[in-house]
């Protein structure tokens, strides 16, 4: 047997891999592939769902659920909504994170913070401070307001973290050759933010497609309203099931107007040499307007829910704390967080695995599974589960476990996006001097790429536990008889118009959203600078 002398040994005198050859992985490739396989068939769970009613039901008795009147007003207030609210979320997210970003606002290190912040008041929270402010609040323009002021973030904050890092070499050209401000932000810098709208754009309109509570008490038909009452009388029915047919078939459609609408145009720098800090732009005389847009903009998202919900604790006094009621709803809130960002970084991991270390196209199909599923709303996740908890697996409808498995179907992207970029960060050369070293492929694994990809994992784990702890559809659909989260108790009494009772719950899950969104923000301002 010959030896290449040429390879590079040890220490003990083990001929370390070559250069170019990927580590072993802790249980071989075909095992994680056939792990990943088995979570993309799980994924697919709910498109699975909607086919198999679909078929069942029959085509003449889908086509006469789903072509009637009642469908045509809830498709046109659908439209509607979204017609007005993304291009509103789009002119501010993207006015706000210009003034931030790009120009000489004072104090725009403190607004960059400010204009996030509305993520961390759940929309349906949302909905229940302006309505108890303003009572008389009720159809699409009051969808429209109040979904505007939740998700315009969506957009700012992408929009932002794009800004921050455009090369302004482009820009500096643009203005040498005689173009003014205005012309330079709409012709080179707006084109530049292409993919970041597209995307912002493409998740203000899921979100609107997924909302229950935030328009239902308001009295504002959609979707996911019409879906929710028809469960609530019927169980599961046609009707429903025909509903829930039509919304996703809608949320694919806007994926695919998100795929189409980024184009095929690349914008990235590729020349040599350190990128040149962004001219930020002197408002001069605009500078009053600008603050007193943002503080308008601040004290209808921000300011107005809070004081809201402040003021209606205060009205409760102490006897509104009753720790009999709120604490084991905290705890069960906490509980199903914790559970669900743990099952979703374990099942997250072996997908992530294989599209870092072992990309082909076979990894990037599987991995496209997860966002599809991701993309439906919650009720449509939660009426799968209802089914198969009800005629696949029988005795599995209303228990923990199908509760943390809706959790991870609707939130596994959030993890895999932290855990693609950890992995990313953990070179397999590293993995390689391991195990040459002497550590089985287990051991390297552990010491070595989880331990690097342990921050971007807590991470994504901390973005999943925020949408878990204000995650309210899915849970009323699945979650055990008794079984009290701080959004369905607060679902609760505000149904009852009890403002005072519901005041407590929402404000600890906005105290519990804040750091959340605020992580939120600084990882899209790292994931952008790579």
């Amino acid at each position: 047997m010959t030896t290449d002398l040429s390879a590079p040994r040890s220490p003990g005198g083990t001929t370390t891999a070559g250069k170019g050859k990927r580590p072993r992985p802790p249980f071989g490739v075909s095992a994680i592939s056939l792990i990943a396989v088995l979570i993309a068939l799980f994924a697919l769970l709910p498109l699975g769902y909607v086919v198999y009613m679909t078929i069942t039901t029959g085509w003449d008795t889908a086509v006469g659920l789903i072509f009637r009147p009642r469908v045509g007003e809830l498709l046109l207030n659908t439209i509607l909504l979204i017609v007005f609210t993304v291009p509103l979320c789009l002119v501010l997210g993207v006015g706000g994170a210009w003034l931030v970003e790009r120009t000489k606002l004072r104090g725009h290190r403190v607004w960059a913070v400010v204009l996030a912040a509305p993520l961390a008041i759940p929309a349906f929270v949302n909905s229940y401070a302006w309505v108890s402010a303003v009572p008389s609040l009720a159809g699409l323009f009051s969808g429209v307001l109040i979904a505007t002021l939740s998700y315009f973030p969506l957009v700012y904050i992408p929009a932002a973290a794009t800004l921050g890092r455009l090369d302004p070499a482009i820009e500096q050209s643009a203005a040498s050759l005689g173009l003014g401000p205005w012309a330079v932000f709409f012709r080179v810098v707006l084109p530049q933010l292409r993919v970041a709208l597209s995307g912002g754009a493409l998740l203000v309109s899921l979100h609107l497609l997924a909302e229950y509570g935030a328009f239902a008490m308001i009295r504002f038909d959609t979707f996911t309203t019409a879906i929710m009452v028809q469960f609530q009388s019927t169980f599961n029915g046609s009707a429903g099931n025909m509903l829930a047919s039509v919304l996703v078939l809608f949320c694919l459609i806007l994926l695919l107007a998100e795929v189409r609408s980024r184009g095929t145009a690349r914008y990235a720098r590729i020349g040599s040499g350190a990128q040149a800090k962004a001219m930020r732009l002197d408002l001069g005389w605009y500078q009053m307007p600008g603050q007193l847009f943002l503080a308008a903009l601040s004290t209808l998202a921000v300011g107005i829910p809070l004081w809201s919900v402040l003021r209606w604790v205060a009205a409760g006094g102490t006897e509104v704390w009753d720790a009999a009621e709120f604490v084991p709803a905290l705890l069960q809130s906490l509980g199903y967080g914790a559970a669900g960002a743990l099952a979703t970084i374990v099942v997250g991991f072996p997908m992530a695995y294989l599209a870092v270390r072992h990309p082909s196209w076979f990894s990037k199909t599987l991995e496209l599974s997860n966002y599809i599923t991701s993309s439906m709303p919650g009720i449509v996740v939660g009426l799968a589960f209802v089914t198969i908890g009800l005629r696949v697996v029988p005795g599995t409808y209303q228990t923990a476990g199908m509760v943390i498995a809706a959790y991870v179907l609707l939130f596994l992207p959030r993890a895999l996006v932290n855990i693609r970029a950890g992995l990313s960060q953990a070179p397999k050369e590293l993995d390689e001097a391991a195990q040459a070293l002497g550590k089985s492929p287990l051991t390297a694994f552990v010491k070595v790429t989880l331990r690097l990809t342990a921050p971007a994992a807590a991470g994504g784990a901390a973005l999943v536990f925020l949408a878990i702890i204000n995650e309210l559809t899915a849970t009323l659909l699945l979650s055990p008889n008794g079984t009290s989260t701080l959004a369905t108790e607060f679902w609760s009494k505000s149904s009852e118009i009890d403002y005072v009772g519901a005041a407590p719950y929402a404000l600890l899950m906005i105290v519990l959203s804040a750091p959340m969104t605020y992580l939120l923000f600084q990882q899209s301002k790292r994931v952008a600078g790579q």
